[in-house]
């Protein structure tokens, strides 16, 4: 057995915890990198997409060159100025932001290349500074500690523990309760912290040099409002705005919901039957048109999502004997309906879990109405598209029941939304599709789909109350063009296409 001398393991010691502390930084950048973009391009799998793939690409190319690094030579000296950069780029990357965000926004460019750039110039430099360390203090520890199997084993080991560690903690406690700039704030600090000890031997001028060039990045981040938080509320599945939205309004006080990029509902002050948005409007209707007046104050309710409760607040305003079940995954979205958009629950079921789950659970339920208002911007829930999910709530409605949904997608050819009502007609007796405008160039649209087992009546349907609108039953313009339906996929658990579905919105300017 091998006794090493004292200095030597407590070196070593230094070394693992160094490795371990700046592999579950990188992590937590990682994790937050989705929250810090997630108000300019939103959440969906091409964001992650890119973020995991641009920081991967950056470790990769740290891990090739601190090898490269080590065998010419690198030390100590080296590493703690490769901890000091990564401290002063992982600042630089609120600076980044608070660049590019504008640059980005003004060009229009489609999602997926938004998102790619968006990452690329704020967390690949850094990315790629950390992924140096590894290797260099692996090099370093077996010149102390020639076992190389051990001590390769023993540091992948660290550095994989600090990739699970910051995974868990981000994730769990620091997006929710610090806030995304503050978490990239400690991260660059941090980096200095561990860079500290490595300075012992160098010259004074690099450091001043470094802690200079900290300086200076921290007043421009300043200067240019890069500490400032543009959400109101950050939680785990969020960035949560509340806005004035009173020019929305015919009169009196308004305020909407974002959550990340996307605008979600508008409230009404002293109005709460006031549905500003014309498909919360239109789903309302459609329940209006499907039954007699005099059921509609003992319906039940379901609704797949909270948001900012604009139709469940309408609803128990306008028929108060109606029951309301909301499934709202996030507490936090509730909490802000309440404290910010003149919402009252107390009369409502509320569950902070996903809605299907919560569906799952409800053994025995039969609501006469169901609407799915889950679906945020292009960031499909894929399990509420499925037949398996359309199943289910199938057997959760009373027999004279309706479900309703919303979703985003392109038009003419309405790819996802054609699907939707495929698989959806494989459940229900009758499916249709609505607008509240018929476009005569292909844009972006918000389409209503309902489904039951009794026809809705016309293929016009004006509103009843609240705002003088008109909504189009679409089937068959939107069947008759573009992709024909036998090429199209019933959605189940296992295949769920839906971001090639919606591709023509990733693609273009209309998916921002």
């Amino acid at each position: 057995m091998i006794e090493l001398p004292d200095a030597n393991r407590y070196r070593i010691a230094w070394y693992g915890a160094t490795i371990f502390l700046s592999s579950a930084i990188l992590l937590v950048i990682e994790i937050t990198a989705g929250r810090l973009i997630a108000p300019y391009v939103g959440v969906s799998i091409y964001s992650w997409t890119s973020i995991i793939g641009v920081i991967l690409a950056g470790l990769s190319l740290g891990n090739w060159l601190g090898g490269r690094w080590a065998d010419w030579g690198g030390n100590e000296k080296s590493i703690g100025i490769v901890l000091a950069l990564a401290g002063i780029f992982c600042l630089f990357s609120l600076l980044a932001l608070s660049l590019v965000a504008p640059l980005l926004q003004s060009s229009r460019l489609d999602l997926v290349s938004a998102s790619f750039l968006y990452v690329l110039a704020m967390f690949f430099a850094p990315s790629v500074l950390l992924g140096i360390v590894t290797p260099m203090l692996t090099t370093l520890t077996l010149r102390l500690d020639g076992r190389a199997g051990r001590i390769v084993g023993r540091m992948h080991a660290l550095a994989a523990l600090g990739s699970i560690i910051g995974t868990f903690l981000t994730g769990y406690v620091l997006i929710q309760y610090f806030g995304s700039r503050n978490i990239i704030m400690a991260c660059g600090l941090m980096l200095f912290v561990l860079a500290a000890p490595f300075f012992q031997r160098l010259p004074r001028t690099p450091v001043l040099l470094l802690m200079s060039a900290a300086l200076g990045l921290g007043l421009m981040i300043e200067v240019r409002g890069g500490w400032v938080n543009p959400c109101d509320r950050e939680s785990n599945y969020f960035c949560l705005r509340v806005v004035d939205a009173s020019s929305e309004a015919p009169f009196g006080k308004a305020k909407a919901l974002i959550l990340d990029h996307l605008l979600h509902s508008v409230n009404h002050e002293t109005e709460p039957g006031m549905l500003l948005s014309p498909y919360v409007h239109l789903m309302d209707e459609l329940v209006l048109n499907h039954f007699e007046e005099d059921a509609l104050n003992q319906l039940d309710y379901f609704f797949a999502g909270g948001g900012a409760y604009t139709q469940p607040r309408a609803i128990k305003a306008l028929t108060p004997s109606a029951t309301v079940t909301v499934a709202e995954i996030d507490s936090a979205v509730t909490q802000t309906a309440v404290e910010e958009l003149f919402v009252s629950t107390k009369n409502m079921r509320i569950f902070h879990h996903d809605a299907r789950n919560v569906l799952e659970r409800l053994e025995g339920a039969s609501f006469d109405v169901v609407v799915t208002d889950a679906f945020h911007d292009i960031a499909v829930p894929y399990h509420l598209v499925t037949r398996e999910f359309a199943e289910l709530v199938r057997s959760r409605m009373s027999p004279r029941g309706i479900f309703v949904t919303n979703v985003v997608d392109a038009f003419p050819d309405a790819k996802m939304v054609k699907s939707l009502a495929k698989t959806l007609k494989q459940v229900f007796d009758h499916v249709d599709i609505w607008l509240d405008d018929i476009p005569q160039h292909p844009r972006r649209m918000t389409y209503v789909v309902s489904a039951s087992d009794r026809a809705i009546r016309g293929d016009v349907l004006d509103a009843r109350r609240g705002f003088e609108r008109r909504w189009y039953r679409v089937n068959t313009p939107l069947m008759s063009v573009g992709t024909p339906m036998h090429e199209l996929p019933v959605f189940t658990d296992d295949f769920v296409p839906v971001e090639r579905m919606i591709s023509s919105l990733l693609l273009t300017t209309e998916g921002l």
